[in-house]
């Protein structure tokens, strides 16, 4: 039996790799490890690791490696830390396989731990287009990667031009498809999870806005105005809004700090804040939201699937294939206005398959099954 080593580094990961946690687990011939890490275990994060143990998964191994500061020195020095833990980790469990998931910097580390230990590295999500750090990240990650798992075909491709054997590569497109199909979308069975956060109460069943907006590394000196003119713009809306804390990555405490200082100067105003979700109520909010506004890319995996009308603001996912519910728009209030405006008088778009037809999950842990373990693999043109 294979052992299969999943690192879940952060709140969003999570999400993305929980079908495939699942699937690991009901697999005959594969054992599950688990390691959560990283923003996951913090509380000014939303602790997330409760929601994985809460979904009943139990860590093998809980890894705190985090630097406070969210700079992009604190964001370097913290790969260095997660190598050294993660590195220490995986030679206690001795897996057969790592998996680790899409492009942040926690998954660097996860691959060059189990690069240098020679243990065969399998990827999800590489072989896409973005801005930010992430896409120089995602592509390295592919080149240190034995096995690649790509969320659309066009990914694929790409992965084959960077010079992967075909056979280790398989779009088993995004496993957050997989939820989404399995689970009821109906606002209601959130309403005790919105109760939850701070600011002013909401009535779930009445129209809202889902704002959520990360750090964009590159320009992370001007987050707090950023987050600002996002927040500002959307205040001209009756809709209700939803306010989601940003990621971890360099730039997060100016996010932050523009969040809490909009809050303190707008409290009589029907905005609500939550550090976190579950996969499945975020998925529902998402799924009912009248638009979403700022730049996650669960706006377009999810998003694209669902046909939610979306704003995406900035560069942090430049160049990302997208569905028609897309609207792309600079940092820059009445851009934001105008597009938001826009999507709201529009109303729902067509579900669309560009990120898979939900059934990442049984791909994955199939394939890691059966395929030859080989970590010798060579560029092929």
């Amino acid at each position: 039996m294979r052992k299969v080593c999943v690192v879940v580094a952060s709140r969003a990961n999570y999400g993305r790799v929980k079908p495939v946690l699942t699937a690991i687990r009901e697999h005959k011939d594969l054992e599950l490890q688990l390691i959560v890490s990283a923003s996951m275990l913090l509380d000014r994060y939303g602790k997330a690791v409760n929601v994985v143990e809460q979904d009943g998964f139990i860590p093998d191994k809980k890894i705190y490696y985090m630097l406070e500061g969210e700079s992009l020195s604190t964001q370097a020095k913290s790969t260095g830390m997660g190598i050294i833990e993660l590195s220490t980790a995986f030679e206690e469990l001795r897996p057969d396989v790592v998996i680790t998931v899409a492009d942040r910097f926690e998954t660097m580390a996860t691959a060059i731990a189990a690069s240098y230990l020679n243990i065969p590295l399998a990827h999800i999500q590489g072989g896409e287009i973005t801005g930010n750090i992430d896409e120089t990240v995602r592509h390295a990650i592919t080149k240190l990667s034995h096995y690649h798992f790509p969320a659309t075909e066009e990914s694929k491709k790409r992965l084959l031009k960077m010079g992967e054997e075909e056979w280790r590569v398989l779009n088993s497109g995004c496993p957050s498809i997989d939820t989404l199909m399995q689970q009821n979308l109906e606002i209601t069975s959130c309403r005790e999870d919105i109760r939850q956060g701070v600011g002013n109460p909401i009535d779930i069943q009445k129209p809202y806005i889902l704002v959520v907006q990360h750090p964009v590394t590159s320009e992370f000196d001007e987050g707090y105005e950023q987050v600002m003119e996002t927040l500002n713009a959307v205040k001209e809306f009756p809709e209700q809004k939803i306010v989601l804390w940003p990621n971890i990555d360099a730039g997060s405490d100016k996010v932050s700090k523009g969040i809490r200082v909009f809050r303190e100067c707008n409290r009589e105003l029907p905005y609500r804040y939550f550090k976190n979700f579950p996969p499945e109520v975020y998925n529902c909010l998402l799924a009912n939201a009248v638009c979403l506004v700022g730049n996650s890319s669960s706006f377009i995996r999810e998003g694209s699937f669902l046909g939610t009308p979306a704003v995406i603001i900035g560069d942090r996912q430049e160049g990302r294939e997208h569905g028609d519910n897309i609207i792309r728009v600079g940092n820059v209030g009445e851009e934001i206005k105008r597009a938001v405006e826009k999507q709201i008088a529009h109303g729902k778009y067509l579900s669309q398959t560009i990120f898979g037809n939900g059934t990442a999950g049984v791909q994955i842990a199939d394939y890691l099954a059966k395929v030859k373990l080989d970590i010798n693999k060579r560029m092929t043109y």
